[in-house]
């Protein structure tokens, strides 16, 4: 097997062209962004590999792949420390964990929090109650919270002068789920800002929190693979 330097060396050199990332500023902060056209690009949930052991780490999905083949990949979800998700998960039609609807603690339990859900055409961001009522087509979901941005509006909660600061990483969708933006702040922010950077710069109508302290990002267009202690669920994109 090769070691894991080696493969984060290939991974870094794939063509991107399947997804397109940038840097950018908003509010004196900078974020890294990357965009996915979901009508036609794998994109896709990652949390066990064929053994049952939790992937952890951007190297070890690529080690199961061809390693030229991960073009994007993100941390998509709160876990326990044995890394199974907090909230709603599921990977190709099968479920890990139901959906949580009731308030809880930690920002996962900040209602209204949501859902990223994939199938093959779209990557829709849902509110969780909406989801629950409505029950749309959901291959594949990861739950998270709380919401950054609901029909166009902010979570209730957040304040702008908030001093709760981190590295949060997260994601918005179109209104028709054509598109994905993941997004990773680069310096530290508060979620009122976090939220703006989907609503007001990105122009996204929902858009979900993913994590803060563990929040990382693997893109071959940024040159860029973060590493750190291990994961629980991933989003990726493959070519």
């Amino acid at each position: 097997m090769k070691p894991l330097w080696s493969i984060l060396i290939a991974m870094l050199a794939a063509p991107a062209a399947a997804v397109t990332c940038e840097d950018i500023d908003h509010k004196g902060s900078s974020y890294s962004i990357c965009t996915v056209d979901a009508t036609t690009e794998n994109l896709s949930l990652y949390l066990d590999d064929a053994t049952g052991t939790p992937y952890g780490s951007f190297a070890n999905i690529a080690a199961s792949l061809d390693v030229q083949s991960l073009v994007f990949a993100m941390n998509a979800g709160m876990y326990h420390d044995n890394r199974a998700p907090v909230g709603f998960y599921r990977e190709d039609g099968a479920d890990r964990m139901r959906l949580i609807t009731n308030p809880g603690p930690g920002n996962f339990g900040l209602l209204p929090n949501g859902l990223l859900c994939i199938t093959d055409t779209r990557a829709m961001v849902y509110e969780t109650l909406a989801f629950e009522a409505d029950q749309p087509d959901c291959p594949s979901g990861t739950q998270s919270g709380p919401m950054l941005v609901i029909d166009g509006d902010l979570h209730p909660r957040f304040l702008p002068d908030g001093t709760s600061k981190n590295i949060r990483n997260g994601v918005g969708a179109t209104a028709n789920g054509d598109r994905a933006v993941f997004a990773i702040s680069n310096d530290t922010v508060n979620f009122h800002d976090f939220g703006t950077l989907f609503r007001d710069r990105l122009n996204l109508p929902n858009a979900l929190y993913f994590d803060g302290r563990v929040s990382r990002l693997h893109a071959t267009d940024l040159n860029r693979s973060d590493r750190g202690p291990r994961m629980g669920p991933i989003v990726a994109v493959t070519e």
